[in-house]
């Protein structure tokens, strides 16, 4: 789609290289204003809701499309200095639109307007901090919501000191997921920026629309992270846990000292043959080689 589009160009793809008339421009992290126009034109709400309204970019939009009964909310003062975390979101609408900070990615008090202050989800402590208040804030959209109402909200990936950060995985999500469209980012930062070495600069964003189809009922998925060892995995193959030893040790090994590292595994103690499976895994598998009596390495290669 591009931003001369219809609706009959939807798909799950969107590209709007300019990001049109609507907001201020020069207010770092906001969206293109053809992101809400189309969702607003698609959905038709009677009452439509913008939270985290900060660039002014939806409040333009609806005043361009003629929308009597919008409300947008920021913490921004020119926006009420509305507190996303304690304060009310009007009930009643059947379409919520959001764009939240990402994370510390862009501080905005104190650095796109006014003062410091703490109430910012963009000065959180910790992203384990700012995920659990924005599910709470998110909780929040879905209960002022309609039933029918749906919950359009914009999140971006990015990498920090090499860690791969997600949003759409970490946040809960509430509600039914209709649809998860793929948006082009235009303009950015990191597209102008010239990065030393290997890396894949960041160029989506992900735009989740959940809907609301019961009025007492709320789904929520969650993402569970679990810590295991692949020592105590029936899943773990003989020839993963040798070449998992072999690589702890440096790639290359005593045998006594593969099993020293193995002895305390699932495997081990399942099998009174653990010693011997040890060898013949090393024997027969092309992942091995041994480079004198008794020492074996990875293959390499």
């Amino acid at each position: 789609m591009n931003s001369k589009g219809n609706q009959s160009d939807f798909g799950s793809i969107w590209s709007f290289p300019d990001r049109g008339p609507w907001g201020k421009s020069s207010y770092r992290g906001n969206c293109s204003g053809h992101v809400i126009k189309e969702l607003v034109q698609f959905f038709r709400p009677k009452k439509f809701v913008e939270v985290f309204a900060g660039s002014g970019t939806g409040q333009d939009v609806a005043k361009h499309l003629g929308i009597n009964d919008s409300i947008h909310l920021d913490l921004r003062p020119e926006f009420g200095a509305w507190n996303a975390l304690i304060d009310d979101i009007p009930t009643g609408s059947d379409f919520v639109f959001s764009h939240p900070p990402y994370h510390d990615m862009i501080t905005y008090s104190g650095n796109m307007w006014g003062s410091a202050d703490m109430s910012d989800l963009s000065r959180c402590n910790s992203y384990d901090e700012f995920i659990t208040k924005l599910n709470l804030v998110n909780e929040k959209i879905y209960n002022s919501l309609m039933k029918g109402g749906r919950h359009a909200m914009l999140l971006g990936d990015y990498k920090q000191k090499g860690v791969m950060t997600s949003m759409q995985k970490d946040l809960a999500w509430f509600g039914d997921l209709e649809y998860h469209i793929i948006k082009d980012q235009h303009n950015t930062n990191s597209s102008r920026k010239s990065y030393g070495g290997r890396f894949i600069p960041t160029t989506h964003e992900h735009l989740l629309v959940f809907k609301k189809n019961e009025i007492w009922y709320m789904p929520v998925k969650v993402t569970r992270v679990v810590e295991s060892n692949i020592q105590s995995r029936n899943i773990a193959t003989w020839r993963d846990l040798v070449q998992a030893a072999l690589e702890s040790l440096g790639g290359k090994a005593e045998l006594k000292q593969v099993y020293n590292k193995l002895e305390s595994s699932k495997k081990a103690k399942q099998n009174k043959h653990w010693m011997a499976k040890i060898r013949q895994t090393l024997q027969i598998n092309d992942n091995f080689s041994r480079v004198d009596r008794g020492v074996w390495q990875l293959a390499i290669g």
